[in-house]
């Protein structure tokens, strides 16, 4: 069932279109009706149908000002005009603003009926492709490419990697019984005799050619290179991987007359340890280009294991950080513990000591990132600091000085963050106050001067004050208005003019609704009171 908001400011056609059609018969049901197009804004704001169906002439917004402005309250909405006037230009303009049918009056019942029920039938097109879309099976190229450049995950549940197991079996990257199954990330480049890498697009089908003789791969062309992503089996990969290498720099050396530099990670058997094995892949790389001619170069030889799991000590970091950004200080005390319990159950002080290097520079990247000065931020944690960075204590001693320097960070970070959105509260009020007479003021305009967001700036705006930002205006707009009514010998045209309005009616209309008496009442009032 289709909710619908119908306005018309003909009250008689209005409540005859609501009283006379079978909504529930035709899959709607109505949820407001309005006579103007302010009411009609705020009822979409308010009941959010999926439905507006409006005159395209409206009193205080027309129809279109009306469609602009509901698409940015609510996109989802679509709109249906109702118009007397067959202008295609009007038609034209509307198709930009969610405009799902456009009926001319007059229009008999049976033919408003007609056209809503091809309107319900496009809303059911609209609500399944987008379901569907949902469902869509993803190729293997795009279930693959996200996961290398995954930021790291603090799932140790093992749920996540089951999940990603299950949509590799879906996109058929994997078998339903593939559990030997082992991953390895390659990075190519190709080099002129001169030293200038020539690596492009068109190079990942003579690469694929190679892999895809011995293995089941993927490729993709990232910035510089070509990065592939191996499945096979332990056995398959001690037997083909050499040759795999050898026939790649040996085709590319014959055939395309470049050097051919190759990085390989190290063997994962899991998805979720792709964006490591990438990592890796790339640092190979790297060492490979550096080296003399061309040659495969893997990150087990460069950077021996040093029985620290760097990937793990650095998925933790990353869980912790968010804490740090986001998290409530029982949060992040709570993750600290059990990390640290981990890291004693596996008697690992290198591992805590790569994590705190790793936890630091992250924090202060969070610094630098939210804090005008940031070394103001971190001169109040350098007590913390030194301890933790300097310490040669037990892992218990080096637990407590690093809960201590992780919960301060914490602290300077949320109140750097509350300054910050406290600041850019005030100066959009300020603005507000020192620009409410301009009738194009709007949310768009204050969140630019400011540099925040709009939905940011509006949730500001609702903390702050309790009011949504056009309520605050508004609010704001008729303060000065009873002000002037009262205070001054102003007539109405110029009062609405001096707070924004430029439209006499529209202005009286919202003074009305707002102080409950028209502007000419509130006068007569103050005048018989005296």
């Amino acid at each position: 069932m289709y909710t619908i908001v119908v306005a018309d400011d003909e009250e008689e056609l209005r409540r005859a279109i609501i009283r006379k059609i079978d909504w529930e018969a035709i899959g709607f049901q109505v949820v407001g009706e309005a006579e103007n197009g302010i009411e009609a804004l705020e009822l979409v704001g308010e009941r959010e149908p999926d439905l507006l169906l409006t005159d395209i002439r409206m009193p205080f917004i027309s129809g279109l000002e009306l469609a602009r402005q509901v698409r940015e309250v609510r996109p989802s909405t679509q709109i249906a005009f109702l118009s007397g006037y067959d202008d295609f230009s009007y038609a034209q303009e509307a198709i930009r603003y969610n405009i799902i049918s456009y009926m001319l009056k007059p229009i008999s019942m049976e033919e408003l009926t007609e056209n809503l029920r091809q309107i319900k039938e496009k809303l059911d097109i609209l609500f399944t492709e987008f379901a569907e879309r949902q469902k869509a099976q993803v190729t293997v190229s795009e279930f693959l490419l996200p996961l290398l450049m995954d930021s790291f995950q603090t799932d140790s549940s093992g749920k996540r990697e089951e999940r990603l197991r299950e949509q590799a079996v879906a996109c058929r990257l994997l078998g339903p019984e593939s559990s030997n199954i082992r991953y390895v990330v390659m990075s190519f480049s190709l080099w002129d005799q001169a030293g200038r890498n020539l690596t492009e697009y068109n190079h990942l089908h003579a690469i694929s050619s190679i892999l895809k003789k011995y293995t089941k791969s993927t490729e993709f062309f990232l910035e510089d290179k070509i990065t592939a992503v191996l499945a096979a089996t332990p056995a398959a990969f001690d037997k083909y991987l050499h040759i795999i290498s050898d026939e790649v720099i040996q085709s590319i050396g014959r055939i395309l007359g470049l050097r051919c530099c190759i990085g390989a990670g190290r063997i994962t058997p899991a998805l979720t340890g792709l964006s490591e094995a990438y990592r890796d892949s790339v640092n190979a790389l790297h060492y490979a280009e550096q080296s003399d001619g061309s040659g495969i170069r893997y990150i087990s030889d460069e950077e021996p294991f040093s029985g620290v799991d760097m990937d793990e000590a650095m998925k933790a970091a990353a869980g912790i950080e968010a804490h740090i950004r986001t998290g409530s200080r029982e949060e992040l005390e709570a993750e600290l513990r059990k990390v640290f319990s981990d890291l004693r159950e596996e008697g690992s002080r290198e591992g805590a000591n790569f994590l705190m290097v790793e936890l630091f520079s992250g924090i202060c990247r969070v610094l630098y990132s939210v804090s005008p000065e940031p070394a103001s931020s971190l001169l109040r944690l350098d007590p913390y600091m030194q301890q933790m960075m300097f310490l040669d204590g037990s892992l218990l001693e080096a637990e407590e000085h690093f809960v201590s320097f992780c919960m301060g960070a914490r602290d300077a970070i949320e109140e750097q963050k509350a300054r910050s959105s406290m600041d850019i509260c005030e100066r959009a009020l300020d603005y507000i106050e020192k620009n409410y007479a301009k009738a194009d003021l709007s949310l768009m305009s204050v969140s630019t001067k400011v540099g925040a967001s709009p939905n940011y700036l509006s949730s500001l705006i609702k903390k702050r004050t309790g009011r949504s930002f056009v309520d605050y205006l508004t609010a704001r707009r008729m303060e000065e208005a009873r002000s002037l009514l009262l205070g001054t010998g102003m007539k109405i045209r110029e009062v609405s003019e001096a707070c924004g309005y430029s439209d006499q009616h529209y202005f009286s209309y919202c003074f009305k609704k707002f102080e409950g008496v028209s502007p000419n009442m509130l006068r007569q009032q103050a005048e018989g009171n005296a």
